[in-house]
């Protein structure tokens, strides 16, 4: 099953080409800079905008197709639309609002109580939006959009006018609707925390076209993406706790076909999570250090070498047995190490630098 997009659309100033294909389940990240051109995704899929050529469609039911002259009204759709700004009625209480969006559904699998206690919002139903906080807004927002019955959610910024303490009063929220639903969802951003946390797959746009596509582990490691040119460029791996050694205040983490050890986490044995790893946390070497304090040397192979000029370094690519590292390093330690594409090499992660994220 599969979303696939393909986009055309002229601009007074800027024109949209675009395409791309995933799979529908889970949350796709459409992620770039301001004035990329995701939001023209979103507002496509939609049926809010028509371009001068479009095909979207969703497990087999087609959207829109103008070759053909396919075009569903947004009515017809069963899209759920999620804006920065909650856009509830003010006069109505938090449980009219969400009931409202049940109002022209079709019949559906996915009621008022689930969505309630999906999303925490019991103890909201009886009050009036301007008391909530952003945080709360954006989740009765969500609710409303899934009491709809949606076959896709759309989801344009929906925390970009929070601020960080809200934002993380959230995306608990929203890693908790995705695992539960898989309900197929594009989901716009610019903030690299929201695309590691919530992505399943992503779509990487700069200037009005597609840069790269595919799962969001695969596309974080590729060192040749403009991704990889960021300062905060990270390795993503999914990953299952396998064991606890309190003792040693240590968690063993089974990823990518490595073994990893944290600090130790509060969650059960076989819990699946990510962890996100640093370019600039990785050290390389080619043989492994006789004492050392760091607790992680994985094994792997030099896949790609991509230059980092802005930086007078180089990003390197390392595959693992299933999903790959990002080094960054100077020019020199490729020579001094003689790294070759193929070669092997291993990366040095202290435990500390491993970011422990959510499923």
């Amino acid at each position: 099953m599969s979303l696939s997009v393909r986009l055309r659309h002229d601009f007074p100033s800027a024109r949209i080409d675009m395409a791309f294909e995933v799979p529908s389940a889970g949350v796709t990240v459409l992620f770039g800079p301001s004035g990329a051109g995701k939001s023209t995704i979103i507002l496509a899929a939609a049926g809010l905008l028509r371009p001068n050529e479009c095909r979207i469609e969703v497990d087999g039911q087609i959207m829109a197709d103008t070759e053909t002259g396919m075009w569903l009204p947004p009515e017809q759709r069963r899209t759920g639309l999620v804006f920065q700004d909650a856009r509830l009625f003010p006069h109505m209480s938090v449980a009219t609002n969400l009931r409202f969006g049940m109002r022209r559904a079709r019949p559906g699998t996915i009621r008022f109580d689930d969505v309630v206690d999906l999303l925490g919002i019991a103890a909201l139903l009886d009050r009036r939006p301007n008391t909530l906080s952003g945080g709360e807004r954006q989740r009765v927002a969500i609710g409303r959009a899934l009491l709809a019955q949606p076959q896709l959610l759309l989801m344009d910024e929906p925390l970009a006018s929070l601020d960080s303490a809200r934002k993380s009063e959230i995306l608990p929220w929203l890693t908790r609707l995705k695992t539960a639903l898989r309900l197929p969802v594009l989901y716009v951003t610019h903030d690299l925390d929201e695309l590691t946390r919530l992505a399943d797959s992503m779509v990487l746009i700069e200037a009005g076209h597609v840069v790269g596509f595919g799962p969001l582990a695969e596309m974080a490691a590729r060192a040749d993406l403009p991704l990889a040119l960021r300062d905060d460029a990270a390795g993503l791996l999914h990953c299952r706790v396998a064991e606890h050694d309190v003792g040693r205040q240590l968690t063993r983490l089974d990823a990518g076909g490595a073994t990893f050890l944290v600090p130790l986490l509060d969650a059960e044995v076989g819990a699946a999570c990510r962890i996100r790893i640093p370019a600039r946390e990785v050290i390389l070497a080619r043989r492994a250090p006789d004492a050392i304090s760091l607790h992680n040397i994985i094994a792997g192979t030099v896949r790609r070498i991509a230059g980092d000029p802005a930086r007078r370094a180089v990003m390197v690519e390392i595959a693992l047995a299933d999903g790959a590292l990002l080094a960054r390093v100077t020019p020199d330690a490729i020579t001094r190490l003689a790294l070759s594409l193929g070669g092997p090499v291993l990366a040095l992660i202290k435990s500390t630098s491993i970011e422990v994220l959510g499923g």
